[in-house]
């Protein structure tokens, strides 16, 4: 993941990997090799479905709290 790579990348790459593991394409080297990647790619996604989970529950506060100004 050399570029900046977004989640749907991220996602689709994973999914090829696994669609490579059910399918037997890979012999035992590749294999382990795919698996580290698949590796890094879960917590690439998992960091970014972390961040944009806290992003949406500071922007809801943020409403609540000026929701409750309001009234």
């Amino acid at each position: 993941m050399a570029k900046k790579e977004t989640y749907t990348e991220a996602m689709k790459r994973l999914e090829a990997i696994v669609a490579q593991i059910e399918g037997n394409e890979l012999d035992i080297d590749a294999l382990g090799d795919r698996l580290k990647e698949a590796q890094k790619l879960i917590k690439f996604c998992r960091e970014k479905l972390y961040k944009a989970d806290e992003e949406i529950r500071r922007m809801l506060d943020e409403q609540e709290s000026v929701e409750k100004t309001m009234d």
